[in-house]
């Protein structure tokens, strides 16, 4: 495994030893992996806008009400996250 050496403020090397010392990480570099860990599936998945979430919104109530049952809803999103996987069924 490869080494890193990294320098920090000092608030934020009490911080890290304050999450190893509570049993949240077993050292600094588990608190260091984690971190990445994160920032990289974050990254992975992008995020929406505030400009998204309204688009989203506003197409949503311009749709009108649905006559299915939400067991057809649910079932119509499985099978669509499925095609989307790449799992046709």
């Amino acid at each position: 495994m490869a080494t890193m050496t990294i320098s920090l403020p000092d608030p934020m090397k009490e911080w890290i030893e304050a999450q190893i010392k509570q049993g949240e990480y077993a050292s600094t570099s588990d608190y260091v992996r984690d971190l990445v860990r994160r920032d990289r599936e974050r990254r992975s998945h992008p995020e929406l806008t505030l400009a998204d979430l309204q688009r989203i919104v506003a197409e949503s109530r311009a749709s009108g009400i649905s006559d299915k049952t939400l067991p057809e809803i649910l079932a119509q999103a499985k099978h669509a996250a499925e095609v989307k996987a790449g799992r046709n069924g």
